[in-house]
């Protein structure tokens, strides 16, 4: 593994964020950075918590509950999932994370509402949108969104917050900016949908494309290389 300046690479990364903040005349406690840990090992993680990151993102189930359980300790920790999830491991997402960003099936999200403990707060779902319509990619079809909305904000233990993305890469800041665009009137169709619900949130930008994901409202941006260096 590569040796990472962890100090430098986070205060950069926050650095980056405040100026996308600036730039897009926004307040710059507007969005909040989540960092993509898939991968590195815990003691990476603990250090950035030790430097005041408190949100972090894993991908793979397994290798984040064994980190988790090595960062026990760090009680005011917030691990999001945003890997894809199959229906047999629903019980560890719903046992031990506070966010879920890749929902994509009602089937999911009602395992994950049968299995949240009672004594914890409901987990924060964000529904995955295949906003470029890859064939490749998980996530629902813009068209169906709504739906699956409707469907998630009705169960109990859960809160839906919002919606994820990963758009196809694109190579200027307008390209970019398209597909976020359109995630974010999605939400704001949700909003009028489903006034009652607490939706909040676009999870979307990643190192590649922050800048874009920023100036069309971006809440969460996840950024994993830009902080603990390449896989």
């Amino acid at each position: 593994m590569t040796d990472i300046a962890l100090p430098e690479t986070l205060a950069a990364a926050r650095e980056r964020l405040q100026k996308a903040l600036e730039n897009a005349n926004r307040p710059l406690d507007s969005a909040t950075l989540l960092a993509v840990s898939k991968t590195k090992p815990a003691s990476l993680i603990r250090q950035a918590w030790q430097l005041g990151q408190r949100e972090f993102s894993e991908n793979y189930l397994q290798e984040a509950l064994e980190k988790q359980a090595e960062l026990a300790d760090l009680d005011d920790i917030v691990w999001h999932f945003i890997g894809p999830l199959q229906s047999n491991k629903t019980r560890s997402v719903a046992e031990n994370f506070a966010w879920m960003h890749s929902v994509e099936r009602v089937k999911i999200a009602k395992r994950l509402s049968e299995q949240r403990p009672e004594h914890l707060a409901p987990l924060n779902i964000c529904l995955q949108v295949n906003i470029s319509r890859e064939a490749s990619k998980s996530g629902v079809m813009p068209e169906e969104v709504v739906a699956l909305a409707r469907e998630v904000a009705a169960l109990p233990r859960l809160q839906l917050r919002g919606l994820m993305a990963i758009p196809a890469p694109a190579d200027s800041l307008s390209a970019q900016r398209a597909p976020f665009a359109e995630l974010r009137q999605l939400l704001i169709e949700l909003q009028t949908v489903l006034p009652e619900a607490p939706l909040d949130t676009l999870s979307m930008g990643m190192s590649d494309d922050l800048e874009a994901a920023i100036f069309e409202g971006a809440t969460l941006v996840r950024l994993g290389t830009a902080i603990f260096g390449a896989r």
